[in-house]
């Protein structure tokens, strides 16, 4: 009985599974044929089709009652279409797909460049007025790295656009904008003091608009929380990657609420912004060509308040070089957080190029090896062609990303600076391993002997850390050698402060008290001091190459200016004779962004003084033959 029980359920249900699918496979088949009589298919239906059932299923708009329809004749309809009809409709409707775009038109920049996305930015509620600056007066003060002077420049050409107007009087001003440093806890105290002022002079301060005070950059992402919440110092917090919303933010304050916005961003380069320079008349230009860093090194944090790396595309950093060489500019330094590790990933033509082999041997890196792109070598090999009179400086690079094809690209091209910054931050392993450089000290040698093989003469620059955490007497003797051995002609060196948000404040214990840093701080910079002035003393006698760059600070009788290895070198102010195929007679006074020759005379730690021989060229001085002549790389 209980077996003949279970086959008869089981029958059961089979039938009844088979007539589901039958009413399923009726009702797809009724609404295929009513979906294809219908001909007021829109862009508003969604449809997709099973390549072996032969079923056609789609939502469509909401029907209104007077688009409705009884089953009858619906079921009329549907045996207007048999199910070759059917078949020969979807046919028609993939031939139709298959003579549209394919993917590589949504991956080419250049097509992608021609598309027009629809898309509106605008908010309708709102009139556009609300964001303008009528006229409004911005003050800026900058502190911290050449990042944060581009990054004020953005902000300008941001506002600028937007209807607010500069002034450099600070008692005069609408608004003032701090661009914040929050590397080390020294530049923090330095803003908070200032914070205080203009707390001060905003509160004693009588207008019909209320003076705004505006926090931007690293700190601005670091400390939001205590700056509006617990000081109630300013109206506004922007963070690195939202210059955009500044006019926004700023339109926000004027109902008295504090403004905020901190978010970071994976793609945002501020590439199609002109940076309007905030001094017309220096003969340099800051360029930025990436943003954020990878390394996440255990002291630093430039990850957390400037994100991820992601590189500007070649073409537009190519565009802005054009731009300043028309407006005179003598000298570019490119920059970023880990400058030489850029990598443009825009154009689909150069995905899958030379990929982790360009990591200096010996050294490694945490995050997983990348591949394809235009790189350094190739931005910097396009860069140095556009202005033979140009010259071409970078800053801050990572040890790690000195591939030979950068180093060559150096040491041929005339107008590209022999001067490398290389940061070693401690010239003891152990430190180094704590710190997660991603090398030791063996492989950091072995890259300056190959730089200077490479580059006969270069000039070597670096960066020290002194006291960090369990760093001892022995490993801060290490660092003494390293500067001895290598004979830098510059080096920033600062005492360690723990920053929030690291490894190593969430890992590590700064257990070097305030004094012993002090005091190895002290000794690395005399240390320093020692070989530079021997380096610059070696200098004495040669005829180097000077661009000017203004009236000396201390004497108003010199000119001050800079040599291939960024040194400082002042000069008498006189008239001199321009060099050219001969020595004319001709001679006339030095000016911003004239290149003289210079003989050395004499030295300190810090400069070197020169007479001034004749003006000069890059393409001059260097012997350019015509066969070698560099041409203006067309736009």
């Amino acid at each position: 009985m209980a077996a003949s029980s279970i086959k008869i359920n089981m029958y059961r249900s089979v039938l009844w599974r088979k007539s589901l699918f039958n009413k399923v496979l009726s009702n797809q088949k009724r609404l295929s044929s009513s979906l294809f009589n219908d001909h007021k298919i829109n862009t508003d239906n969604y449809y997709r089709y099973g390549r072996q059932e032969k079923t056609f299923c789609f939502s469509s708009r909401r029907k209104t009652n007077s688009e409705s329809f009884n089953t009858e004749e619906n079921s009329s309809s549907s045996s207007k279409f048999t199910d070759k009809q059917v078949n020969e409709k979807l046919l028609h409707f993939r031939q139709k797909l298959s003579q549209g775009p394919s993917m590589v038109d949504f991956l080419s920049s250049e097509n992608n460049n021609n598309m027009e996305t629809g898309t509106d930015d605008t908010i309708p509620y709102l009139p556009a007025s609300v964001f303008k600056g009528q006229k409004r007066k911005v003050y800026f003060e900058t502190y911290g790295c050449q990042m944060n002077v581009n990054d004020t420049e953005i902000v300008w050409a941001i506002l600028k656009e937007n209807g607010f107007v500069r002034t450099l009087k600070i008692k005069e001003s609408d608004v003032i904008f701090v661009m914040t440093c929050a590397i080390r806890e020294g530049a923090e105290k330095k803003i908070w003091k200032r914070l205080e002022y203009f707390k001060f002079l905003k509160k004693s301060k009588r207008k019909k608009i209320d003076m705004k005070i505006g926090i931007l950059g690293c700190m601005a992402e670091r400390l939001k929380t205590k700056i509006i919440e617990q000081e109630k110092m300013v109206d506004i917090v922007c963070g690195p990657d939202a210059y955009r919303d500044l006019p926004r933010l700023l339109s926000v304050t004027n109902t008295g609420q504090a403004a905020v916005n901190v978010m970071l961003s994976m793609d945002e380069t501020y590439a199609d912004i002109m940076p309007i320079r905030m001094d017309n008349e220096k003969k340099s230009a800051y360029v930025s060509i990436m943003r954020g860093c990878d390394n996440m090194c255990t002291y630093c944090i430039v990850p957390f308040t400037r994100g991820k790396e992601r590189s500007r595309p070649v073409e537009s950093i190519l565009e802005e070089i054009r731009q300043l060489s028309d407006q005179g500019i003598k000298e570019v330094t490119l920059l970023g957080q880990n400058v030489n590790s850029y990598r443009d990933m825009t154009n689909w033509k150069f995905h899958g190029g030379y990929d982790s082999l360009d990591i200096v041997p010996g050294f490694s890196t945490v995050y997983k090896p990348k591949t394809g792109g235009q790189r350094f070598a190739d931005l910097l090999d396009k860069v140095s062609l556009i202005d033979p009179e140009i010259r071409i400086r970078f800053t801050s690079p990572h040890p790690k990303d000195f591939p030979d094809a950068v180093l060559q690209l150096i040491n041929e091209r005339p107008n590209i600076c022999k001067q490398i910054h290389l940061p070693a931050q401690s010239g003891n392993d152990e430190v180094l391993e704590r710190m997660r450089r991603g090398y030791n000290r063996e492989s950091y040698l072995n890259l300056v002997a190959h730089i200077r093989n490479v580059i006969p003469g270069v000039y070597l620059s670096s960066d020290f850390i002194a006291g960090f955490c369990g760093e001892t007497e022995a490993a801060h003797n290490d660092t003494l050698t390293l500067i001895r051995d290598v004979g830098y002609h510059f080096a920033y060196m600062f005492p360690y402060s723990m920053r929030q948000k690291t490894r190593a404040y969430h890992r590590m214990v700064d257990d070097v008290p305030d004094d012993v840093k002090a005091r190895r701080h002290s000794e690395l910079m005399e240390t320093t001091r020692e070989i530079v002035l021997k380096l610059n003393t070696q200098q004495i006698g040669q005829t180097q190459i000077v661009l000017i760059e203004g009236p000396s600070k201390r004497s108003p009788l010199d000119v001050a200016g800079r040599n291939d290895g960024n040194t400082k070198v002042i000069l008498p102010q006189t008239e001199i004779p321009y060099f050219g195929e001969t020595m004319t007679q001709h001679k006339t006074a030095m000016k911003p962004g004239d290149y003289v020759a210079v003989q050395v005379t004499d030295c300190s730690s810090q400069v070197l003084k020169a007479i001034p021989l004749y003006h000069t060229t890059l393409k001059n001085s260097f012997g350019f033959g015509k066969e070698n002549q560099m041409c203006r790389v067309s736009s």
